[in-house]
């Protein structure tokens, strides 16, 4: 009996490794290995260090893993030895209708079997486009661990030394998968969602137009009723508005703040999917004015970087229960959002005959329609944490 209780347990085992390291279809994971000329000897490949950084990029809404193929490969291009890049597809397609917290899961789970397979990991960063900000935002507060939380047997004296060493450090360092966060960067992603307030460009401002697309959220599946803020059941507040504080078992600002680094890029014309406002996380008189724009020959469509600057912030997590208008909602997400230190970097493609394409140009989705936006991908890699 007990042989065969054991016989079960190591077939049960055999089932499961192996299905922790089978990649999920639609994505894939590129690194130095994969790019290097093919038939490279045994003894070349064993002397080269395994990267110990993994980066994973994140779709929007009906896009694929493909879409951060340029990104990827120029990635590994500059930095072979530091980076591996995994270019998440569980959610692609009309998948991406399922909504921001089953989509959060698939790629937290994604994510995991990722990093069981490559022990030799120790940091992570994620770069997502459009809704697969949210998605990301999502993912990380499910893989968010407090380190300080699991300090549970510290004696008086140790943890009196774990306290001072804390005051000299940053708040909420605590880690993302087992490994330790570093950058967390959004191209074009609605942050503050897209109900109304000219957060869709497309719709130029129109308040029946606005209204029409409220109306018609239902289009996008439960996605849509997320970005449109319709998800108010059983009196908790929207799922975006959950998002901007640490809601029940759910560490969404711990999460975001643990990371190095956080980076908002957006545009600021030609998108018309992704409002400015709302990818760069501000209100309407925070926006750089067009005479404070910059012009860089080596990032020409770069035109304003704002460094990171944290905000004193008069915000409680009732708020996110006693806002109820849009003007509310908007004015809660950006309040909480704004109590950690963001880079933002704003982007212009108007002088580029890619301009119409400004939402998937930002991140090159596909070469040969966005090239123009390859200057923003290096500015990202050329200014990443590794």
């Amino acid at each position: 009996m007990a042989e065969g209780d054991g016989g079960e347990r190591r077939r049960g085992r055999r089932r499961w490794l192996p299905a922790a390291c089978i990649p999920r279809p639609g994505c894939f994971t590129v690194s130095a290995d994969d790019e290097g000329p093919s038939g490279s000897g045994a003894e070349e490949e064993g002397s080269r260090p395994a990267p110990t950084h993994l980066v994973v990029t994140v779709n929007g809404i009906v896009g694929s893993a493909d879409d951060w193929v340029y990104a990827a490969k120029h990635f590994i291009k500059k930095h072979p030895e530091d980076v591996v890049v995994h270019c998440s597809g569980c959610n692609s397609a009309t998948r991406t209708f399922h909504g921001v917290d089953v989509m959060g899961r698939r790629l937290a789970d994604e994510v995991i079997s990722v990093v069981k397979c490559r022990p030799e990991l120790k940091k992570i960063s994620f770069v997502a486009h459009s809704l697969g900000g949210l998605i990301a935002r999502y993912a990380i507060a499910l893989l968010y661990e407090n380190e300080t939380a699991t300090q549970t047997d510290c004696n008086e004296e140790c943890e009196k030394d774990v306290n001072d060493a804390r005051r000299n450090q940053p708040a909420d360092r605590g880690k993302i998968a087992g490994l330790e966060p570093m950058n967390f960067i959004t191209f074009a992603t609605p942050h503050l969602g897209t109900r109304s307030h000219k957060q869709m460009p497309l719709l130029r401002g129109s308040y029946r137009l606005e209204k029409m697309a409220f109306r018609m959220s239902w289009l996008a599946g439960r996605s849509g009723k997320h970005l449109f803020l319709k998800d108010i059941e059983e009196e908790k507040p929207p799922l975006l508005l959950q998002m901007v504080t640490d809601y029940g078992d759910l560490h969404f600002i711990s999460a975001l703040r643990s990371f190095k680094r956080r980076v908002a890029y957006s545009n600021v014309c030609g998108d018309f999917i992704v409002g400015w406002r709302t990818s760069s996380i501000r209100r309407q008189h925070e926006l750089p004015k067009k005479q404070d724009f910059v012009d860089d020959s080596k990032y020409p469509h770069v035109v304003y970087v704002e460094k990171p600057k944290a905000q004193d912030v008069d915000f409680s997590d009732a708020m996110v229960y006693q806002a109820k208008t849009t003007s509310e909602m908007e004015e809660v997400m950006l309040k909480s959002l704004n109590r950690i230190p963001w880079e933002r970097v704003d982007v212009s493609f108007k002088k580029s005959r890619q301009k119409i394409f400004a939402h998937s140009t930002i991140q090159v989705k596909t070469y040969f329609l966005n090239s123009d936006g390859a200057d923003v991908i290096f500015h990202m890699i050329d200014h990443f944490i590794y």
